[in-house]
């Protein structure tokens, strides 16, 4: 299998649909066996009863039903280790990432290991654009990861590179960090930024930043502990 899309999903009933019928058309395009990994993430509305109802319409979907809310990067992680595909596909379920933007970060992953995406034009209120510049801005001068946009959930990088990966509560905002300790080649480009129009967002100032402090300081210590030799042959 060439790809795996993989999309963490807590309370969006009103937006998975929607969302499947806009990435069906773009990945059928690429003309590559490919699978949707929903992973429900504890919800309480009827998104287990959408993901059930579209997996019996679309062979193509995998979905996967946590017992309870463990939060997003486990659910990105269980998307990671039951994914088939060559090169894996994140984005989030709020239908604030555009599926069509994902071809031309196809484009650049065979030049390299990850492909970020860079949201133009945020849609988001002044609060958080307020609150992701901040933590951007922290987050590049403890890891030096050369990274603009983090926080961005629309990436591609190869499955074999994954498993290298150091896996910890609140990975999904480091990927690229943990990708550039160990040695991992890593791109980005621009992408479009949508309004969330239906559901309401899970994540607030309190949540989305003064809980990552201290994973900055896990990421950053991991970088400078990191072994990194070569053996003369």
């Amino acid at each position: 299998m060439k790809y795996s899309v993989i999309i963490p999903l807590k309370n969006e009933e009103s937006n998975i649909g929607e969302l499947v019928q806009e990435l069906e058309p773009v990945m059928e395009r690429l003309g590559n066996q490919w699978e949707l990994i929903c992973v429900d993430d504890g919800s309480t509305d009827r998104t287990r009863d959408v993901l059930q109802k579209l997996s019996k319409e679309k062979p193509y979907m995998r979905p996967i039903f946590f017992k309870k809310n463990y939060g997003q990067s486990s659910a990105f992680d269980a998307g990671f280790r039951a994914a088939k595909g060559e090169f894996l596909i994140t984005l989030d379920g709020d239908r604030q990432n555009d599926p069509t933007d994902i071809p031309n970060l196809l484009k650049l992953i065979p030049s390299c290991d990850l492909v970020c995406g860079i949201r133009q034009k945020r849609k988001d209120t002044l609060s958080k654009r307020m609150v992701s510049k901040a933590a951007n801005a922290v987050r590049k001068w403890l890891c030096d990861d050369g990274v603009q946009d983090s926080g961005c959930s629309l990436k591609v990088f190869r499955r074999e590179c994954f498993n290298k990966i150091k896996m910890f509560n609140g990975m999904h905002r480091f990927l690229p960090a943990l990708f550039v300790i160990e040695g991992f080649r890593i791109k980005e480009i621009p992408v479009n930024h949508r309004e969330r129009v239906k559901g309401k967002s899970n994540y607030n100032i309190f949540n989305r930043s003064f809980n990552t402090l201290a994973d900055l300081w896990a990421v950053r210590w991991m970088k400078k502990r990191h072994l990194n030799y070569q053996i003369e042959k």
